[in-house]
């Protein structure tokens, strides 16, 4: 009756027993009982740790310019219209040129005369008829011929105000007619195949920031709408006033929707140490702080543990373990310290979080007295 009284007070406790059967050590009859207990295990992997950045960045073209005429004069034409792609090289606007085509054509005859003076001296100089000093003139009186040829073409090349490189021009307040000088503003350019992002960051960042890293931009102007983009430089100095430095990512446009000046909320998804990482459930809390379970030698381990970050059912943990520990995830309220346990090196696979876990079996002995 004692024995069967025994075993009916373990049962409610969830425990499978296996048998019973009398002891007797050192005159006390003992009862020993065995069940096995089923648990979750999972071998350990290693993560990086992350922060996500969001700031407000501000656009520019990849390649911007205001349009000034580098000469003073009347303008004859204005060749484009507002919003118009232009390619580089393409005439804007036309200055009055007729003094620079005839200080051109005056600078060649000039040319022309020069060297057939120094060809004749040239051939003289062999009869001894010229002597080398007036040939030495006539050579420099060539080379400055050259020369001022070569700034009169100069000066008509700038009565044209041409695209530096393609891109589309903006709107223009210069008409046929009007007269500008190097200070006029003629239009802007700006090359919109790809746009610059400029945002602060905070200075505590900076050394995790680097140059190919991704960032997601959202246009402020189109909500809900995200593109891809590349960090491709970092500010040389820290702002002392905010503390913040300023980097800048690239972001494709080469469907021409986004526009120079637009604001975009940034983010940017930044690597930092490998920690442990493990099921939220896996992690328990006691008195000294939060813990896990691992499994050495077939026993249990209790392993203490400090948060780092989490993440979706999964945390990250700063602790004394290795690449592979198997660690204990469901059914902890079963373990303790130096409790065996047995599980198989074939996995189950988790479909839902993508963990490789383990079905184990705890072997569970425990004594209970009997009169």
């Amino acid at each position: 009756m004692q024995r069967l009284f025994a075993c009916l007070i373990l049962l409610p406790c969830s425990i499978v027993l296996a048998g019973c059967s009398d002891a007797p050590e050192n005159g006390v009859a003992q009862q020993g009982i065995e069940a096995a207990v089923r648990v979750i295990v999972e071998p350990l992997q290693f993560e990086r740790a992350g922060t996500r950045v969001e700031a407000v960045g501000t656009s520019r073209a990849v390649r911007s310019a205001d349009v000034f005429p580098v000469a003073a004069g009347e303008v004859v034409s204005v060749n484009f219209e507002p919003g118009q792609a232009v390619r580089a090289g393409e005439v804007l606007v036309e200055l009055d040129q007729r003094q620079e085509v005839l200080a051109e054509k005056l600078a060649s005859v000039r040319l022309a005369d020069a060297e057939r003076l120094y060809d004749r001296y040239r051939r003289s100089a062999d009869s001894g008829a010229v002597v080398p000093t007036v040939l030495d003139e006539a050579r420099s009186a060539v080379e400055t011929a050259k020369l001022e040829l070569e700034r009169a073409r100069i000066a008509l090349v700038d009565r044209k105000v041409v695209a530096a490189f393609d891109g589309y021009v903006g709107g223009t307040d210069v008409d046929a007619g009007d007269r500008v000088n190097p200070a006029t503003l003629i239009t802007t350019l700006d090359d919109r195949s790809a746009l610059l992002v400029s945002f602060e960051v905070p200075e505590l960042m900076l050394s995790a920031f680097a140059v190919g890293s991704a960032v997601n931009l959202e246009p402020w102007s189109s909500r809900g709408s995200t593109v891809n983009g590349e960090l491709v430089d970092i500010g040389s100095r820290i702002d002392p006033q905010t503390r913040t430095f300023v980097a800048r990512a690239r972001v494709a446009n080469e469907d021409d929707t986004l526009r120079p000046g637009m604001s975009f909320r940034v983010a940017v998804n930044v690597l930092g140490e490998l920690y442990p990482v493990v099921a939220e459930t896996g992690v328990q809390w006691g008195t000294d702080g939060a813990y896990v379970w691992s499994i050495v030698n077939g026993e249990a381990n209790r392993v203490p543990v400090k948060i780092v970050q989490r993440r979706e059912g999964r945390v990250l943990i700063d602790a004394d373990l290795n690449q592979g520990d198997v660690i204990v995830v469901e059914g902890i309220q079963r373990m303790r310290d130096g409790i065996g346990v047995v599980y198989d090196e074939v996995g189950l696979a988790d479909k839902n979080n993508g963990k490789n876990l383990i079905e184990a079996s705890i072997d569970i002995r425990s004594a209970v007295s009997a009169d």
